[in-house]
């Protein structure tokens, strides 16, 4: 999930709050969001998989007799996590996770990239932020990174990556140095550069001929959703609106939700178990339901992007094109070890409205299309007619 919030409510992980249930998706830090390796941990060679709320259990009473020990709770919490079989159970420092949050409120300390690791292992640069120092470096979408201050990437989660480019807490402050090791087709090149304090721009507009409206959305960052409908309610009255969620890996699920009400005039867009208990959300009524609309997707479409996605399907709202997306449809919950560290575990999944589970699956488009995607969604939108 780019970030992640809990599906009924505003997350709140002030201190003293309660923590309220989240998707996980990617760290986003240094401006690196991405996707963990495809093939999940193997368990502890025959144990039996825990329930997810035994899971926590376990995890938590490892970190709390570490610390009774004089130990590392969180080396014991990322230990008990490796164990378990949790694909996406993660462990943060407090540092860590404090600076996730932040960039889920779109600020962050970093150098403007955005980074997936592939089904080879080779970390992808999939975009580099305007003005950034990545892009004043001259990095390019589609370049490799190779190596983060002298250390080979190749083959790490993509946690690890950020991280590595966030450096440790004492030294990840703006005008900080980061040595990068690039790769672009044969050639091969190192650059360092500063880290910067940049805010994210999540929605960009562009208009398409024929007063068509594309509305790209990076992550659901906060604010994200209410942009969205702000950008639909300036669309041009008479033209349709792609909605493109391409390389999005997730986020605030509270904002895909925000999202879809524009789009939608109230009704049902995902449920979830947590634990075993159902759940459901609802978009608000008064979204916009006669607008042609297409969501172009791939796979780098992730979590709540998916979520978003499944429901203008399932609900017959939009017409989908690309690629089929990820596949990240589980519920994480935090909790917080006695050292300050946060422990992040699955607990549960959700569905489309139509009772799709997406988790491992990921969504088929109604139109497979890959580099072209965004001429078919217009040769499509001309064809779903004037909504006037």
């Amino acid at each position: 999930m780019s970030g992640r919030d809990p599906f009924c409510e505003p997350r709140r992980m002030c201190r003293g709050a309660a923590l309220t249930l989240v998707f996980a998706s990617v760290l986003v830090a240094g401006a690196a969001t991405g996707s963990f390796s495809d093939t999940p941990p193997k368990a502890a060679a025959d144990a039996p998989r825990p329930t997810p709320a035994r899971h926590q259990e376990t995890v938590t009473r490892a970190a709390a007799e570490a610390m009774a020990d004089g130990k590392s709770p969180m080396e014991a919490a990322e230990r008990a996590v490796s164990r378990s079989g949790d694909r996406w159970g993660a462990v943060y420092s407090e540092g860590e996770f404090e600076e996730f949050e932040e960039a889920l409120d779109g600020r962050y300390t970093g150098v403007g990239l955005w980074a997936r690791r592939e089904r080879d292992g080779r970390i992808e640069v999939t975009r580099v932020a305007a003005g950034s120092p990545a892009a004043a470096a001259g990095i390019h979408e589609g370049d490799l990174l190779r190596s983060v201050d002298g250390t080979r990437v190749d083959g790490r989660p993509v946690t690890e990556v950020v991280a590595l480019l966030r450096g440790e807490a004492d030294d990840a402050d703006a005008g900080t140095e980061v040595a990068l090791g690039l790769e672009r087709g044969s050639r091969n090149w190192s650059r360092t550069l500063r880290r910067a304090r940049l805010s994210t721009d999540s929605v960009t507009v562009d208009r398409l001929p024929d007063d068509a409206t594309v509305i790209k959305v990076a992550a659901f960052t906060k604010g994200v959703g209410q942009a969205v409908r702000t950008a639909v309610d300036g669309a041009p009255r008479g033209g349709g609106i792609v909605l493109d969620l391409r390389g999005n890996s997730g986020g605030l699920v509270t904002e895909a939700v925000t999202a879809a009400s524009a789009f939608l005039d109230g009704g049902l867009v995902a449920t979830y178990d947590v634990n075993g208990a159902q759940r459901a959300l609802h978009a608000d009524s008064g979204g916009d339901t006669a607008r042609p609309l297409v969501t172009l997707v791939d796979g780098g479409t992730m979590s709540a992007a998916e979520l978003l996605t499944g429901a203008l399907q399932d609900r017959g709202r939009a017409v989908v094109v690309g690629s089929r997306t990820f596949g990240k449809g589980s519920v994480q919950m935090p909790s917080r070890l006695p050292d300050g560290s946060v422990a992040e575990l699955t607990v549960g999944h959700y569905r489309t409205p139509a009772g799709r589970s997406v988790d491992g699956r990921g969504i088929t488009p109604d139109l497979e299309a890959d580099r072209e995607s965004l001429r078919r969604a217009e040769t499509v939108l001309s064809g779903l007619g004037d909504p006037s």
